[in-house]
């Protein structure tokens, strides 16, 4: 069984949902450390203005410093951010030719009111990718598994055999930390992403590969599987994110 465990993100880039098209179960590491100036909370979009960051406000303060897990972070709702990130979707991808399919999806999120960042940004993951289409992978969050200990691979190996995993697929950046020897002990193999995908048309020139899946999917609709997963000799360069 293919498996792969990727913290929670906001809106994330495309190489996530390739992870997620690949994964027969993926699993949102969310009892883990929040990472205050990660992808947890915000992404990029692009804009007339050029790329524009959304965030996510989260509450602050001594909880994030103290090691809390991202499963337990809250939103600050003492701010608007809904009402403004559908506004600059909205403003931004107007002439866009498949705003208007997805539109009516997004907006019954930004109309959510969550309490955790974690349930809001986990729920949109998850109907993003039936949106996409895949309705293949199955999704659980790591915080369910009982048992779980340890830290860097010895914490992956757990979870991976707690749910009877055969095969791990990583992003290339944890090559700077997974322990390979550990894997080979649990007989569970190890595959790690390559970022090569095609170019696709963009409203706002110059070409940015690594914003966020909404822009893909606003520009392309239907076909936008067909630019995550491998399906041409034809690609531009490389992206190696995350």
């Amino acid at each position: 069984m293919n498996v792969v465990i990727l913290q929670p993100s906001y809106i994330p880039w495309r190489g996530y949902f390739h992870q997620i098209a690949k994964a027969d179960l993926f699993i949102f590491y969310d009892d883990v450390q929040y990472d205050k100036h990660g992808w947890r909370n915000r992404n990029r979009i692009k804009t007339a203005n050029g790329t524009q960051w959304m965030t996510i406000p989260v509450l602050s303060g001594g909880v994030i410093e103290n090691n809390t897990p991202i499963n337990q972070v809250k939103i600050d709702w003492k701010r608007d951010w809904n009402v403004k990130h559908f506004q600059t979707l909205s403003q931004s991808y107007a002439r866009s030719p498949y705003f208007k399919q997805y539109a009516p999806m997004l907006a019954d999120f930004y109309q959510r009111h969550d309490e955790l960042l974690a349930d809001f940004t986990i729920e949109l993951t998850i109907a993003l990718t039936r949106t996409l289409g895949n309705n293949h992978t199955r999704f659980i969050r790591s915080s369910e598994i009982s048992g779980i200990s340890g830290v860097k691979t010895e914490r992956l190996i757990q979870i991976l055999t707690s749910v009877g995993a055969t095969h791990y697929i990583s992003g290339p950046s944890a090559k700077d930390y997974i322990d390979n020897r550990q894997f080979e002990k649990a007989g569970i193999t190890l595959e790690y992403m390559i970022y090569d995908y095609l170019e696709y048309p963009q409203l706002f020139p110059p070409y940015d590969p690594q914003v966020s899946i909404l822009d893909l999917m606003f520009m392309v609709g239907a076909k936008a599987l067909d630019y995550i997963l491998p399906n041409s000799n034809l690609a531009s360069p490389k992206e190696d994110r995350r």
